[in-house]
């Protein structure tokens, strides 16, 4: 499903724990490439649809195991690097544009797994600093993880104020 500007609508997964920390996740393919948790929204898919099964297909969580805190209120869009582009595909898809939920984690996070019955899209994560994605994620998305993480803040600053020590977890 692609616009008729070029753009997939598209998810982007902000989760966060009690200390005010996000999950950071490393795409399987042998890079070390880290993002959100993010995927496509359906045909005939409302984005909160899409959020709850992106959200199970890419770290094991169900609706029951996480609160949401806040969504963006538009679409934020980011174009795709030309190098990047399937030229050869149609209709052809130039970028996505997303709509960015914050959540909660509310149940033990030895509920998150990486592995849950399709292709994996990551081999490993952790917890970081909310700000932390900013000076790590690939260039072409900086500015959309930048205005998610503003938008979504001031939803998430009451969090922080708990904040305390991390933990790491690894599929394996």
């Amino acid at each position: 499903m692609i616009d008729a500007e070029g753009f997939r609508p598209n998810v982007g997964i902000v989760l966060t724990n009690d200390q005010g920390q996000v999950l950071w996740a490393r795409r399987v393919g042998g890079q070390d490439a880290w993002q959100f948790p993010q995927g496509g929204i359906h045909d005939g898919e409302s984005p909160e649809q899409a959020l709850f099964r992106e959200l199970q297909e890419e770290v094991g969580l169900t609706r029951g195991d996480v609160d949401v805190l806040a969504c963006t209120r538009g679409w934020l869009r980011y174009r795709l690097p030309s190098r990047l582009v399937r030229h050869n595909s149609q209709p052809l898809c130039l970028g996505q544009k997303q709509k960015w939920f914050l959540l909660r984690l509310t149940s033990p996070e030895s509920q998150i797994c990486l592995e849950n019955g399709g292709r994996a899209e990551f081999d490993d994560w952790s917890w970081v600093s909310y700000w932390y994605p900013l000076g790590k994620v690939v260039a072409f998305k900086r500015e959309v993880y930048r205005r998610a993480l503003k938008e979504l803040a001031p939803f998430h600053s009451h969090l922080e104020a708990g904040r305390a020590g991390g933990s790491h977890r690894s599929v394996g």
